[in-house]
């Protein structure tokens, strides 16, 4: 009969335990279409609805987060947003879903008025493509639990610069081993996802969001947020300072 060591097995337990733990841990790919008519918001609405999530769809990806700033939110350029959010398992399918997508006639022939719109009116004015590698202590995202009126619902997606690659790390220790992610999720805020940014237009830089019935409880929590104990012992601690530079704040709605 042959007979494992308690020390074997549990090192084998460890060395599973890691690997699922890797395994699980999502990416994200996040896409920022600006755009300044109502003709460009018009053709980008008609692809992310007829064309691009029914694709993504069929390719196995979800959920899909497609959002828009809101009007009466001012954004540092002046133009519109279209954001569309959706987890990958791999870094590898960035390039399979590329792939895919090239190869699927149905996708090619319904995004055609998109993709193929004139050079003199293009479908949109700019676009950025974000991806990110999730935090580990919220390793996959969250699909939030609202229960009132779609209108009236906040997506809060917030973006930290940081000055330099060290304090950016000291940032995620924050949000990790520091407690702000406990902090958040005590308080309710509904987080749907936080990722670190590995290629993205601003680097060093993380971002997440948070979700909410309405923007009074949005500005409720933060209140609530900003005046806890815990908050206040995080932002005094010597070891936590001047690792944030610039903070972008974009109210959405879906």
């Amino acid at each position: 009969m042959k007979i494992t060591s308690p020390l074997i097995a549990l090192l084998m337990y460890c060395i599973s335990f890691t690997l699922h733990a890797q395994e699980s841990q999502q990416f994200y790919f996040l896409k920022d279409y600006s755009y300044s008519n109502p003709d460009q918001e018009g053709l980008i609405d008609f692809y992310m609805e007829e064309a691009l999530i029914p694709a993504l769809k069929r390719n196995g990806i979800s959920p899909i987060g497609v959002f828009k700033n809101h009007p009466k939110e001012l954004t540092s350029d002046s133009l519109s947003h279209f954001y569309v959010h959706y987890p990958l398992r791999s870094l590898d399918q960035i390039a399979m879903l590329d792939d895919a997508l090239q190869q699927d006639e149905l996708y090619q022939k319904t995004a055609a008025p998109f993709l193929d719109a004139p050079h003199d009116k293009p479908a949109f004015f700019k676009l950025t493509t974000t991806v990110m590698k999730a935090f580990k202590d919220m390793p996959v995202m969250k699909e939030p639990s609202l229960f009132g009126p779609r209108k009236d619902r906040i997506y809060e997606l917030r973006s930290y610069e940081s000055p330099t690659p060290g304090l950016y790390r000291n940032k995620l220790h924050m949000f990790n081993e520091g407690g702000e992610i406990q902090l958040f999720d005590r308080l309710g805020f509904n987080a749907v996802f936080y990722g670190e940014v590995i290629s993205g237009a601003r680097m060093p830089n993380l971002m997440y969001m948070t979700t909410f019935e309405d923007r009074q409880t949005r500005d409720q929590l933060w209140k609530e947020f900003f005046e806890s104990e815990t908050w206040k012992s995080l932002e005094r601690d010597p070891k936590y300072q001047h690792n944030v530079n610039k903070a972008d704040i974009l109210l959405l709605y879906p």
